[in-house]
């Protein structure tokens, strides 16, 4: 079993729309602590770092084989845990970063001010000393949007900001609620989002155990 941790209770359809069509058959446990990203916010991801571990020692004490956090603003609190658990713990966003990374020249888009450090830190990391060129963009009124329930309008909201973006190599979303947004684009530059690849990651890592 793969356990998902989330911030938001759009996320398991999602999640669960990627398993049908790509893994099907993998058990999926969805757990939902919207408090988490509302105190990360508020007080920094270090604030939570130990109720995000909590929440991963239930999951496997739970049976999960892996747990994937597809809330960037906590992902790396949830990654740190991995060793006191013994399974893997993966953060949705590291394998977009990594694909990312690659490229060279990258502009992260996020809706929300608190994911910009937390990605742009994994991105650096994974791009190893290579070079690398990274912007990010804060794209407004998104978030209240999204807090709104007006979905459309913040994935809109987010596409349009996509399509504003010039020279770059790569165009990184940030969050996992962003990813709808890039079939709306019209930019020729590639719009790169997470809980594909970062689920084929989960589901590949819960396997190798």
């Amino acid at each position: 079993m793969l356990a998902l941790l989330h911030t938001s209770p759009v996320h398991p359809p999602v999640f669960d729309a990627l398993r049908d069509r790509d893994h099907p058959g993998v058990e999926l446990r969805h757990l939902v602590h919207e408090d988490l990203l509302e105190r990360a916010v508020a007080e920094g991801p270090d604030a939570v770092a130990g109720d995000v571990a909590a929440v991963v020692e239930r999951a496997v004490a739970d049976g999960a084989r892996a747990v994937l956090c597809t809330c960037s603003t906590i992902g790396a609190a949830a990654e740190a845990s991995a060793a006191r658990h013994g399974v893997p713990v993966l953060r949705v966003d590291r394998p977009m970063a990594a694909e990312a990374a690659a490229r060279g020249r990258v502009v992260v888009l996020a809706a929300l001010e608190s994911t910009l450090a937390p990605t742009e830190a994994l991105i650096r990391e994974e791009a190893a000393g290579r070079p690398l060129e990274l912007r990010s963009v804060l794209v407004p009124g998104a978030w209240e949007l999204f807090l709104a329930g007006d979905t459309d309008g913040y994935l809109d909201a987010v596409a349009r900001a996509a399509d504003a973006v010039t020279d770059t190599g790569v165009i990184v979303l940030a969050q996992a609620s962003m990813a709808p947004a890039a079939p709306r684009t019209s930019t020729a530059i590639p719009v790169l989002s997470s809980p594909r690849p970062g689920l084929r990651a989960a589901v590949a890592a819960c396997a190798g155990r």
